[in-house]
């Protein structure tokens, strides 16, 4: 049975109700909806807990999709109860850590504005991010960091936009990510769009992230690695850069 993805229209809910629907054979919980985000596109899925009506508590270490996207599987962590079929919880996902991936994720589409080539790969974490870009030029960390914090504190409005899955198709040219396609199937993609129509960004992605890009906070650049001739590594972490002496 599909899961509703609560999280897909509002990424700060961090809480919600849900009745299980299925147990699988390794332990993984699924419910008919949830606010928990799955495991997909270099963002890690949520960790949390489900709330028993009796107040107990199955803490969730991994939050993954099934066989199809639009199943999500909660792992609960070693040694935790197995809930009942039928039965109703309380989802509460660690909304720090979430925040902090939302963050992170939110600067890595703003990486993308201040760096325009294809990326060819990326990993969000709740301290560093990864954005690989194909390019060959040489680039200086300390002006990347000026111009990402510049539209930080612009503070442009972040936003979903739907389009259907043959308007992505018919449109290629929007994927910025070179190695790794949106995932189509669902009937429609959303495009995480930045600024007044989409004047700073748009481009198709399933993730969290913040509502303006204030909301980032102090990141940047921390180092730029040249992996292979057409090949650059920025990886990103949160505050200012250490002043070497």
């Amino acid at each position: 049975m599909p899961t509703t993805a609560l999280y897909r229209d509002d990424f700060y809910l961090s809480t919600c109700e849900a009745v299980v629907t299925a147990i699988h054979d390794d332990g993984g919980i699924e419910l008919d909806q949830t606010c928990f985000y799955a495991t997909s596109g270099g963002q890690p899925g949520d960790l949390g807990f489900l709330e028993r009506q009796d107040g107990s508590r199955i803490d969730i270490a991994l939050t993954r999709h099934g066989e199809t996207k639009d199943v999500i599987l909660h792992q609960p962590a070693e040694g935790q109860p197995s809930p009942a079929l039928g039965e109703t919880l309380v989802l509460h996902i660690d909304w720090p850590r979430r925040y902090k991936l939302m963050r992170m994720h939110t600067a890595c589409h703003l990486l993308s504005v201040v760096c325009p080539f294809p990326i060819t790969g990326a990993a969000v974490g709740e301290e560093e991010s990864r954005v690989d870009f194909d390019m060959s030029e040489t680039i200086d960390k300390d002006q990347v960091t000026a111009e990402l914090m510049k539209l930080v504190a612009e503070n442009h409005p972040v936003y979903l936009q739907w389009i259907t899955d043959a308007e992505l198709i018919a449109n290629p040219g929007i994927v910025k990510s070179k190695n790794v396609r949106p995932p189509v199937g669902l009937g429609r993609v959303s495009l995480v769009a930045i600024g007044e129509n989409s004047a700073v960004d748009s481009q198709p992605c399933g993730g969290t992230h913040v509502s303006e890009t204030q909301e980032v906070g102090a990141i940047h650049i921390a180092k730029i690695e040249k992996k292979g001739k057409e090949n650059r590594r920025f990886r990103i972490r949160f505050g200012v850069p250490e002043v070497s002496a």
